[in-house]
């Protein structure tokens, strides 16, 4: 009798603990998705708004039939800043920091639960995920983001390539492409940036915990200093972007059709179009030197800020 009702408060306490920390994992689980979404909103916004020049002088080569070269991108930059002002080297900029802040938080944020899911289902709680589960936590993570946020990536192309007359602010661009050129356009290159997320943030995700895990493995230390991430988000933004690159291009041309010229085509027609009339290597890979110069930049700050700031806040809660 002694031994059963050991036994019965024995199982009602651990009942009750159950009970109990449901809700306390629960509200943890909410505190980790918050601080995820916070973080990565911060690190996109000083990511995107470090390189907007140099971004927006990309997309400026990559939608026309301008030869790229270092001095003709160099050129571009000062002959918009003698015509327009310093500030227009930034123009699209808010239609970007409107995007990006979403699109990271998202990102990171999905990044995340992706790991905590795939590690449950391979058995790797609480451990560095093996890579071919890595690499789909990022490629997931990318495509989330971007299906969520893509015609805000569309409005912001469209301010970057037209003059201040044209669209004067991110809800104008909206209404003129609505009532002009129609809802659907809202979505056109969708699919080529779909293909092109998978590589890129598959590859940026991977690359980055790759070299995380490896600089834990080889000197001892749990954290990297801040410049030893930066420099392992620099190279995850150099391999993610260098394997997408073309799709970026075909993307770029298919967003920006309605204002520059160039007719309303599909994935196949456009690519056709650019290879036809400016070769495979120079068409495609239009501007990839001045991304190999902004993309790790850009992905070095973001991955280091958002890891930072995980940390900073984790601080904060204990």
């Amino acid at each position: 009798m002694g031994n059963g009702v050991k036994e019965g408060s024995v199982g009602l306490r651990e009942d009750a603990k159950a009970v109990l920390s449901t809700p306390v994992s629960s509200k943890a689980d909410h505190r980790q998705v918050l601080s995820s979404l916070l973080s990565g909103a911060l690190a996109g916004a000083l990511a995107k708004t470090a390189v907007a020049p140099l971004d927006r002088t990309k997309i400026i080569f990559q939608v026309s039939s301008k030869r790229f070269s270092a001095k003709e991108a160099f050129r571009v930059l000062y002959y918009t800043y003698l015509n327009e002002g310093f500030l227009s080297l930034w123009r699209g900029n808010s239609a970007t920091m409107v995007r990006v802040v979403p699109y990271a938080a998202i990102q990171f944020s999905a990044h995340e639960e992706y790991k905590r899911v795939l590690g449950r289902y391979y058995g790797f709680r609480g451990e560095a995920l093996p890579p071919w589960p890595r690499l789909l936590a990022g490629a997931l993570a990318g495509t989330t983001a971007a299906s969520l946020t893509y015609p805000l990536d569309l409005v912001r192309a469209r301010m970057a390539v037209t003059p201040k007359e044209m669209y004067s602010n991110i809800f104008q661009v909206f209404i003129r492409i609505s009532r002009e050129e129609g809802l659907k356009t809202l979505y056109h290159g969708f699919t080529p940036t779909m293909l092109g997320v998978i590589p890129y943030a598959g590859l940026s995700f991977f690359t980055y915990e790759t070299l995380k895990g490896l600089h834990r493995e080889y000197s001892g230390r749990q954290q990297p200093y801040p410049f030893e991430r930066m420099i392992f988000g620099a190279c995850a933004g150099l391999i993610g972007q260098s394997a997408s690159y073309p799709l970026d291009v075909v993307r770029r041309r298919m967003q920006t059709a309605g204002v520059t010229g160039h007719p309303r085509a599909s994935i196949a027609c456009t690519l056709r179009t650019i290879v036809r009339e400016e070769g495979a290597v120079r068409g495609l890979y239009k501007g990839l030197s001045m991304n190999w110069l902004k993309g790790p930049i850009a992905v070095g700050i973001s991955f280091t800020t958002f890891d930072l700031m995980q940390i900073l806040l984790r601080r904060l809660r204990s």
